[in-house]
């Protein structure tokens, strides 16, 4: 299924609208000579683990300790996270940096 020109259009209209709220709405919101709410700086401090946490979970929930791998691959990976988040304290690096290393681990090696 295909669609016309003008679902299209409307599409992409709506996909520029949302980017644009997304990225003006805080800069209305929190002008910047007003102080940042405090809850909003909570979430700034809480939210960066909450996330972490997520990932960890969701990554780990199909991991069978007893047949396959036996989770060796996963095991590296967050080892390599754990290293690289003490190492140079930047989440981004922590992630992609243990996503890569389970990726060349369980394509070439297991």
């Amino acid at each position: 299924m295909t669609m016309t020109l003008t679902q299209q259009i409307l599409t992409i209209m709506a996909v520029v609208l949302g980017t644009m709220t997304t990225r003006f709405l805080p800069f209305l919101l929190f002008p910047a000579g007003k102080t940042t709410p405090a809850f909003v700086q909570y979430l700034g401090k809480a939210l960066p683990a909450a996330v972490f946490g997520l990932l960890v979970i969701y990554s780990l929930k199909d991991v069978q300790l007893l047949t396959g791998s036996h989770g060796i691959p996963e095991a590296i990976s967050i080892a390599m996270v754990i290293i690289l988040h003490f190492w140079k304290r930047q989440m981004l690096l922590s992630i992609a940096g243990g996503t890569i290393c389970y990726m060349l681990l369980v394509q070439l090696v297991f």
